[in-house]
């Protein structure tokens, strides 16, 4: 309990923390510096994928009234400052521009044309006097190679210090976007003397039909379908599960909640997306409650699978010893996930480097394998008992389920090859307009996986037939009896045997119940 204390405390902080770091489409700097890199001094603004601007919207641009889907995609600065060090400010000139910082914004497709790369692969970013007869550049600005045929782009403003002023403001203004692509903005400084300048302020990202970055825009869509989707599936469920009530099964009650959670997370995702839309800011209450939930349905699912897979309820009463094992199992891959989750899509864009991505990816994955791996050697186990006992019905029903999850499995390696092929080729995503396909697809395949144990466990009046029975007859191919039917035909024969109790509880305290225990 000690443990979980410190585990439940540790994911608290991280989540306080992360909340410091809003993912939006406005974002905010608050005192940020400039690292070096090569010749230069760089601080990212952000990074975003962008749809073009509606032609009606460009071509009536002052015309358009203001709202959220007006088809006007733009980068606006907002009360954007930069103050240097007194120190530097009370030894420059108290006329004139005195120190020069240039706002860089560019489609990754136009990377190449930053900056010069020598002989020797080393790119320099600033004009120095032995480029200018290379490039063409200013001296003391970056160096911007022009589109063939557009010299707006890449699109440079010079942002200048007067006199010995600490610092200078940015005027308000848009840089309208007239073409779809990922854009980056930095901010860079080539003047050493400009080194500790701390950046505060806001850049409002936005795209034609709101503030969702263009990533992310068809998951707005999406989670209203799938909304919808789990809607659908919890009225056929519960009407089944309200007609068959006398005859529900427990495991049948955990799969109910499986559909509650999934059916809240999702319609959670939904609202928090059209927030974020709305506002160009996530609501903290709401993405951090959506991740919790989508990370409570994941676990909850894993071990609901797990212990169909083990027989709960078909060939063992209980999980017995195992029952503490499963919920270490379960509890573990919880918190995982909602460290990820709540990284992802709490933290701030692109605040997660490679390695601190992996620190957070790879004990998800770890626990997946675990999970899979427990999963097929249990169904192992299970079809060779009902193999064994001749239970023809529980038998059937098990190689179905085995061979939805088999190709379950398989659609998921595949895929995850293909994830692994499109980011190894695309490195710089520049397919940014297709990368929510892969976080949809995942959500597809568990509701595909959730309806074919919906459709395998569904209530009905013959459900108590899969139920576990230390009685039960060995061979069932030829014999469809209800329950009541069974009772009948015993009392018909005058079995008057009493039976013990069967606890039917999957987590039950009582371990003293073999763990070998079958049918």
């Amino acid at each position: 309990m000690a443990v979980l204390g410190r585990l439940a405390c540790g994911l608290a902080v991280v989540i306080l923390v992360s909340g410091l770091l809003a993912d939006a489409a406005v974002h905010e700097y608050n005192g940020g510096k400039f690292f070096q890199a090569s010749d230069a001094f760089l601080f990212r603004g952000g990074r975003e994928g962008l749809f073009a601007s509606t032609p009606e919207a460009v071509r009536r641009w002052v015309d358009i009234p203001r709202g959220v889907a007006n088809g006007k995609a733009y980068i606006r600065f907002d009360n954007l400052k930069f103050h240097r060090p007194l120190s530097e400010a009370q030894v420059a000139p108290i006329a004139g521009q005195t120190g020069r910082i240039e706002a860089l914004l560019f489609e990754v497709k136009d990377r190449d044309r930053i900056g010069y790369a020598s002989a020797s692969n080393i790119r320099a970013f600033c004009c120095s006097p032995e480029l200018v007869q290379r490039t063409g550049c200013n001296p003391g600005h970056i160096i911007v190679r022009p589109r063939d045929g557009d010299n707006q782009w890449p699109r440079v403003v010079e942002i200048n210090f007067i006199g010995n002023d600490s610092s200078v403001a940015v005027a308000p203004s848009e840089i309208h976007i007239t073409a779809p692509g990922m854009y980056y903005l930095w901010f860079v400084i080539c003047d050493k003397n400009l080194a500790g300048v701390a950046v505060t302020g806001t850049t409002v990202w936005k795209n034609p039909g709101g503030y969702l970055p263009g990533m992310m825009m068809p998951y707005l869509n999406f989670y209203a379908l799938m909304s919808i989707a789990y809607l659908v599936l919890g009225v056929v469920w519960f009407m089944q599960y309200a007609r068959f009530w006398r005859d529900i099964l427990q495991l049948q009650n955990c799969i109910t909640a499986v559909i509650a959670l999934s059916m809240l997370e999702m319609a959670t995702w939904y609202f928090d997306y059209v927030n974020f839309n709305a506002s160009g800011f996530r609501p903290y209450g709401t993405t951090i409650w959506a991740a919790t939930l989508g990370a409570l349905r994941k676990a909850v699912s894993r071990v609901l699978v797990l212990i169909v897979a083990m027989g709960y309820g078909v060939v063992r009463p209980t999980l017995g010893g195992l029952s503490g094992k499963v919920m270490a199992l379960g509890a573990g891959y919880f918190c995982a996930v909602e460290l990820l989750d709540v990284m992802q899509n709490v933290g701030a864009i692109d605040d997660l480097n490679s390695s601190e991505r992996l620190f957070l990816v790879l004990p998800v994955a770890v626990l997946d394998a675990i999970f899979i791996l427990w999963i097929f050697s249990s169904l192992s186990k299970t079809l060779s008992l009902l193999q064994t006992k001749r239970s023809g019905s529980k038998l059937e029903l098990y190689r179905k389920f085995t061979n939805g999850m088999a190709l379950a499995v398989l659609v998921s390696v595949a895929w995850i090859g293909y994830e692994m092929y499109v980011r190894l080729s695309d490195p710089y995503n520049e397919r940014w307009e297709a990368d929510w396909i892969t976080g949809c697809f995942w959500h597809l395949l568990q509701y595909a996986l959730l309806c074919a144990i919906c459709v395998l466990w569904a209530p009905s009046l013959n459900s108590t037939r899969y139920a576990y029975s230390e009685d039960a007859p060995e061979d069932d191919d030829d014999v469809a009896l209800t329950s009541a039917i069974v009772a009948s035909a015993k009392a018909e024969a005058g079995t008057a045997s009493e039976k013990r109790p069967i606890n039917t509880d999957v987590f039950s305290l009582e371990d003293e119940v073999e763990e070998g225990k079958l049918e």
